[in-house]
């Protein structure tokens, strides 16, 4: 009895897969979210040379380094040759957290700062202003594009 059909174990699913895309890897891998924390990578190293001064603001600012126990997926990612053996740091970036609440405050801070400094501009502007050619001061802007042909 001849058939014309293959056998099943001769038929392949690999061909009916979709073609599988290259993607470009990521500099720096997401960490996974802990509730109530933000991440940051803070420089430690630029060039092989440290820099304690920018990791020491960031410690006083209220970011602690992430360890490596916290981050599993990181293990085989961190740097052997770090300094920091039990914490996770990748091209001279050290991953680290603080509560979110810390995060706010800050934006707040530098919020309050910038309006007081644009307060201080607009004043200033406004003092110079002459009666005979005023200046306005109107906070928009717009933008347009060309006319298509």
């Amino acid at each position: 009895m001849a058939t014309n059909r293959l056998e099943r174990e001769l038929e392949s699913r690999n061909l009916q897969e979709r073609p599988k895309q290259w993607q470009q890897p990521e500099l720096l891998p997401e960490p996974d979210k802990q509730p109530g924390y933000a991440y940051r990578w803070i420089r430690v190293a630029t060039l092989n040379q440290s820099d304690p001064r920018n990791l020491s603001s960031k410690l006083r600012e209220g970011w602690e380094p992430v360890r490596i126990e916290e981050q599993p997926k990181f293990q085989l990612l961190a740097d052997p040759n770090s300094r920091f053996k039990d914490n996770i740091e990748i091209g001279g970036l050290l991953l680290c957290k603080t509560p979110i609440e810390f995060v706010e405050q800050r934006n707040a801070h530098y919020a309050k700062q910038t309006a007081s400094q644009t307060e201080a501009v607009d004043h200033n502007l406004m003092r110079q202003s002459d009666p005979r050619m005023p200046i306005f001061n109107e906070r928009k802007s717009t933008s347009s594009f060309g006319k298509g042909s």
